[in-house]
Parts: structure tokens; sequence; C-alpha cells
């Protein structure tokens, strides 16, 4: 079995053109192949198959064999590849996702390679329930919550994904590794989270750490990022237009007059090569 690895800011993962490939159990492969040590190491595995709905069908799987409904960084390697290797030459290409049907402009370069991708993410889920996240109340904005010895101050997002978002001084130094599981596999949700630490650096820029449901934490996170600019937003924070900083680059991000979040960032390829049937 042929793949392709690949990152979007340093969240990376190892692709398979089910195009031309066959992958009978995913959630298997996912764990194996995702290894760091024992595998070709990643934060999960993409497989890029044929849509009766989109031009291409995205299915994500984290490091740990769980199924996500989106990967934001991960979207973009995607449609890097299905550009450059024939599936699609259009320069807007359509994802199916378990988030939903997503529209992505391609940014190439003068010898046809794409450089940077362009997502319409949609519109945020802000009801608890779209979340999901147990409690009372329509909305999770600024809400208490204790994880391990803390209490946090949570803003809740979904943007076809779960996150919760969290304000600290300094984001270098917090213990993401420590609160990060407790707040994933909090019993408040009910379909775990995503974790983002978040330190506010101006109204236009903020520096992201993130705790992904089912790989730890990461060296950048899409969706979080996505998620990170909409709760700052409603809180005040920040204004609409934000740059977010991650461990692994920048990505621009927008929550735009209609609603819609987009995210713009690189797409990357690293190596290619081949899996043991």
């Amino acid at each position: 079995m042929r793949f392709i690895k690949m990152h979007g800011s340093g969240n990376d993962y190892v692709y398979v053109d089910c195009f031309r490939n066959t992958v009978s159990e995913p959630e298997k492969l996912a764990v194996q192949i995702s290894d760091r040590h024992f595998g070709v190491g990643g934060d999960g595995l993409i497989l890029m198959m044929p849509s009766e709905r989109a031009d291409v069908r995205m299915r994500m799987y984290n490091a740990d064999g769980s199924e996500a409904q989106m990967c934001g960084n991960g979207i973009r390697c995607l449609a890097k590849y299905v550009y450059e290797s024939g599936i699609s030459r259009k320069p807007e290409i359509t994802v199916e996702t378990l988030a939903g049907v997503l529209s992505l402009q391609l940014m190439t370069t003068a010898n046809g390679a794409v450089e940077k991708v362009k997502v319409n993410m949609g519109m945020p889920r802000l009801r608890r329930q779209d979340i999901p996240m147990r409690g009372e109340g329509h909305r999770v904005l600024g809400e208490k919550l204790t994880a391990g010895d803390r209490e946090f101050v949570v803003t809740c997002v979904s943007m076809g994904n779960p996150h919760c978002v969290i304000y600290v001084d300094d984001v270098a130094q917090f213990a993401v590794s420590h609160y990060g599981p407790l707040l994933e596999h909090h019993p408040r949700f009910p379909q775990r989270t995503n974790v983002e630490w978040i330190e506010r650096l101006n109204q236009r820029e903020i520096r992201q750490r993130t705790w992904e449901r089912g790989s730890g934490e990461t060296l950048a996170c899409g969706t979080g990022a996505c998620a990170a600019t909409v709760a700052s937003v409603l809180n005040g924070r920040t204004d609409r237009c934000v740059t977010v900083h991650l461990l692994g680059g920048d990505l621009e991000i927008e929550w735009a007059d209609d609603e819609h979040v987009y995210m713009t960032g690189p797409a990357v390829e690293v190596f290619r090569g081949e899996w043991p049937d």
C-alpha cells in the first residue's frame, strides 16, 4: 500500500489514496502507521476516497484509531494531493467530511504546486447540545469547569468536532500534558473534546497550544484555531481576523460577516513510501 506523509503547520498525517488503494481496517491501520517509533509516525491517518456529493471524500482517524469528524490542517494537505495528482485540477474543490461538505480554494505557485489552501470551515456551532456538552444553558461561554486540582473558565465551540477553549497568561509554561487528558475525558463531554489553551497577544494575534482528542498534544490544530478565534470574538478579546501562532507555524483565521469561518494556511508534502499489506 502506497502512502504520502504530509503536514499543515506541523500537524502531520499519513495519507492513503483510496482511488488507487484499498484499506480494509482503517482503525487498526491508524494506530500502527501513526506510531512514531514503530510506524511511519503522525497525528493520525487520512483516507482520500471517491464521493457522490463532492470532488473527494475525507475520512480521518486519530492516532488512537478513533474516527474524527474533521481536521482543518489535514484537509488542506488533502486538497494539495488531490490537485497535484490530477484527481481534480479545479482551483476550488469540495470535500465531503463527517462535518459536512466543505469548499476549499487552492493557491498555487508558478510551477503549479499547491502552496496554501483557504478553507471555508462553515459556521461555528455554539449550542451546548451541538458541541456536545452536558449541563444547563444554551451556550457555553465563560463557564466554570473543574478538572483535577484546578477550576477553569471555558468557552466551547464545535467546528464539526468539539473544542474547549481556555485562556491562560503564559501558554508556553502551561501543563498541557497534565490537564489535557483530564479535560478530554471529562464526564461533561460525552464524545470527549479537544482542548485549546490560548494566550492573547493583541487584538489580532493569539498564541495556541492544543490537546487533540485521541492524539495528545499536536503542533497545530486547524479546527482548534477556528474555535479559538470564535471564542475570542465572543469573549471580546480579539477582532474577527486573527493570526493564530501555533507550535508548528501560523494560521490566518477570519470569522467573516457571513458567519462562516475561513482558515488559510500551508500544505506540505514530506515524503512518500510503501506500507506492507
